[in-house]
């Protein structure tokens, strides 16, 4: 029985080593990357950290209970039919003020005055490396590369998969002039093509210019990277962006903690915020904001306005698929804060117009 065993185990370990050499799952930092990486003060015990000690998930969580919840979520968490979108011609969006179109979850394209930035683009395809896990809901991948126009600069907050998306990225490889991104996270894209000299780095509070009145700061978040088992080898940051006289709080992924009052102080008032709202869950509490605490962050850092992101792609949770965008409205109502809530696709103007409709009850 013991030699049947052993061949089994070494058959498996075997078959997860071939998978794990796909080249989606990317590449640790090296070079000097991995020197600046060693020099950071966010870099200490071998990983990145945060600004305070963050749980991945709440102590005496059980991961049998996770695994199991996974493979039988409610069918509530993806929505009953395809969801509402537009299909706006990218290619002819003009305003002085910045243009924003939202594409769902983290993905969006924003174009001022001739420069395009597209940040975290997943647009078709998995937000995971296996095809059963992380599909996007009908409707929400409708815009293909091929529909954008030319890209000036793609901004990457970090290296997950909802986020940093292989396929993507070795797509817009040649065609983009620049990629930023958080320290570490730049030997994915040269792994998958994207040329050194196109790619910048940032540590937090690094603040760099790539492109004429287009000014960059990496800002904390409280989160945490991995594309395979190991965590923790590059950075997860939010991002300050100075755009043609705006102010763009763009959030990435976070949790609630202190770090917003702090970028309010050094940065604000932001013309809006771009914050995450969706994927808690009642084990991890620190790692991802309750829709409450998306609406005050928004107040900590003095956004004018709130626009909710990291909803209505993928069921990455366990929570209805509409729970956080029905919470957050009724949070900005009450506590007297601005929020636009456009649909995948609608176009709108930044100090401007502001859709606000309730599309995800059609």
């Amino acid at each position: 029985m013991i030699l049947p065993f052993l061949i089994f185990l070494f058959a498996l370990v075997v078959a997860v080593y071939l998978f794990m050499q796909q080249k989606q799952f990317g590449k640790l930092p090296s070079g000097e990357s991995r020197s600046r990486i060693l020099k950071s003060p966010n870099f200490r015990d071998g990983a990145f950290q945060n600004l305070t000690p963050t749980e991945m998930l709440l102590k005496g969580a059980s991961y049998t209970k996770m695994m199991w919840d996974s493979f039988n979520k409610s069918p509530s968490v993806r929505p009953p039919k395809s969801l509402p979108a537009i299909k706006t011609d990218l290619n002819n969006l003009k305003g002085e003020s910045p243009v924003i179109v939202w594409f769902g979850h983290s993905s969006y394209l924003i174009k001022s005055r001739g420069i395009t930035i597209l940040v975290d683009p997943v647009l078709q395809g998995n937000a995971s490396p296996i095809s059963f896990f992380g599909r996007p809901f009908g409707g929400t991948d409708i815009y293909a590369l091929t529909d954008f126009p030319h890209i000036n600069l793609v901004l990457l907050t970090h290296d997950h998969y909802d986020h940093l998306h292989y396929e993507s990225i070795r797509q817009l490889a040649h065609s983009a002039d620049y990629f930023c991104t958080s320290l570490g996270v730049g030997a994915h894209l040269a792994h998958w093509g994207v040329a050194s000299e196109k790619i910048t780095e940032f540590d937090w509070w690094e603040t760099k210019s790539i492109l004429p009145e287009v000014e960059l700061t990496a800002t904390p978040a409280r989160h945490f990277s991995g594309r395979t088992f190991k965590r923790g080898t590059s950075l997860w940051s939010s991002f300050v962006l100075k755009l043609h006289g705006c102010r763009l709080f763009l959030g990435g992924d976070s949790g609630y903690e202190n770090h917003f009052k702090d970028i309010g102080n050094k940065f604000g008032p932001f013309d809006i915020a771009l914050l995450e709202c969706g994927q808690y869950g009642k084990n991890w509490p620190y790692i991802h904001m309750l829709p409450e605490e998306t609406v005050q962050a928004a107040k900590d850092v003095q956004a004018k306005v709130l626009m909710p992101v990291h909803w209505a792609k993928f069921d990455l949770a366990f929570h209805n698929w509409d729970d956080s965008i029905k919470r957050v409205t009724k949070a900005a109502a009450e506590q007297n804060q601005l929020i636009t809530t456009p649909m995948i696709g609608e176009p709108f103007v930044l100090n401007s117009s502001y859709p606000n409709k309730n599309w995800w009850e059609a």
